[in-house]
């Protein structure tokens, strides 16, 4: 599956709430990146690119947005809503985040450091390169 939607475990106490992201648990991969988007206006598109070699797991830990996903041959809209769904994102997989709740703030962990050089910036060229 190039990309799938499902729940994390959350740990609960008399102290509050806990997820924990583990490698071959929920994360299927080694986190080499994180990084996380906020402040972004309901009407902004963040991604709309494809990479070649990273995957990404998304969770909204606060707020809620959409993400559009198309892997060449699917295409489909997720709505990240609570901090315990998480979208993964194999490589070679359009993605656009958007409809961004004023309050929403975007966790992505990536198994790749950042590289430019394997970006697929244009649409037509990742289907293209399928």
């Amino acid at each position: 599956m190039k990309f799938e939607l499902f729940d994390l475990e959350k740990i609960e106490d008399s102290r509050g709430k806990l997820i924990v992201f583990e490698k071959n648990n929920n994360c299927p991969f080694e986190v080499r990146r994180a990084f996380f988007m906020y402040d972004n206006s309901g009407s902004t598109i963040r991604g709309g690119h494809a990479n070649k070699k990273s995957q990404f797991l998304l969770t909204a830990v606060n707020g809620s947005c959409k993400v559009r996903v198309n892997d060449g041959y699917n295409e489909e809209t997720f709505l990240l809503n609570a901090p315990t769904k998480s979208l993964f994102i194999d490589k070679m997989v359009w993605k656009e985040m958007f409809d961004f709740s004023c309050d929403c703030a975007l966790l992505v962990l990536s198994s790749e450091k950042y590289d430019s050089t394997e970006y697929i910036r244009t649409l037509d060229e990742f289907l293209a390169s399928l």
